[in-house]
C-alpha cells in the first residue's frame, strides 16, 4: 500500500511540473532577459565585468553562474580513438513544420515595441503603418527620440511543447 502511495505522489508531481508555466522574457530598456518556470528555476543572462556575459541559475535556496564564453575558449582534447557517428534513420525531427508548431504553441502575454530607425522621414513613413497595426493589435509605437526599446513576454508550459512534437 505504501509504496503505491509514493508512487502515485511521484506521478502527480511529475505531472504537475508538465503543467508550470514557462515565461521567456526580453526587456531591453531594463536590460533583462530570462526564462523563468515559475516558483521553481530561472536562468538569467547578464552582463559581467570579468566575462562579457554570464547565465544566473537560480532556483530556491541555491544559485549558480555559468560562463558560456568561457567553455567556448577553453581548448578541447582531441580523443585518440574516432568514433563514427551513426546516422539516425528516422530522420531529422526538427523539420520547418516541427519549428512551427513549437513557435505556435507560445503564447504573447506583453509586448511593445518603440522604435526610432535614425532617419526622421523613414520614421515619418511607418508612423501611419505602425498606427494601422497598434489599431488592430496593439504595442508598437515610433519615437524621434532615438530610443529602441522592445518588450516581450512569452508563455508556454512543457506539455504544450512536448505536444508540438509528438503531434503530426
Amino acid at each position: 500500500m505504501v509504496p503505491a502511495i509514493i508512487i502515485l505522489i511521484i506521478l502527480l508531481l511529475l505531472i504537475g511540473l508538465l503543467f508550470i508555466p514557462l515565461d521567456l522574457y526580453i526587456d531591453s530598456k531594463r536590460k533583462q532577459y530570462y526564462a523563468e518556470f515559475k516558483g521553481l528555476a530561472r536562468a538569467s543572462i547578464e552582463a559581467d565585468k570579468i566575462e562579457f556575459i554570464r547565465i544566473r541559475i537560480k532556483i530556491p535556496f541555491k544559485e549558480y553562474y555559468y560562463y558560456p564564453l568561457k567553455a567556448l575558449s577553453s581548448p578541447k582534447k582531441a580523443s585518440k580513438n574516432k568514433k563514427l557517428k551513426k546516422k539516425s534513420t528516422h530522420g531529422n525531427r526538427f523539420t520547418p513544420k516541427t519549428i512551427l508548431r513549437l513557435i505556435r504553441s507560445f503564447e504573447i502575454k506583453n509586448w511593445k515595441i518603440d522604435l526610432d530607425t535614425g532617419d526622421c522621414i523613414t520614421n515619418a513613413k511607418l508612423y501611419p503603418l505602425f498606427g494601422f497595426i497598434n489599431y488592430h493589435f496593439g504595442g508598437f509605437h515610433i519615437n524621434f527620440e532615438g530610443r529602441n526599446e522592445v518588450l516581450l513576454l512569452l508563455r508556454n508550459r512543457p506539455v504544450y511543447i512536448i505536444k508540438s512534437f509528438i503531434n503530426f
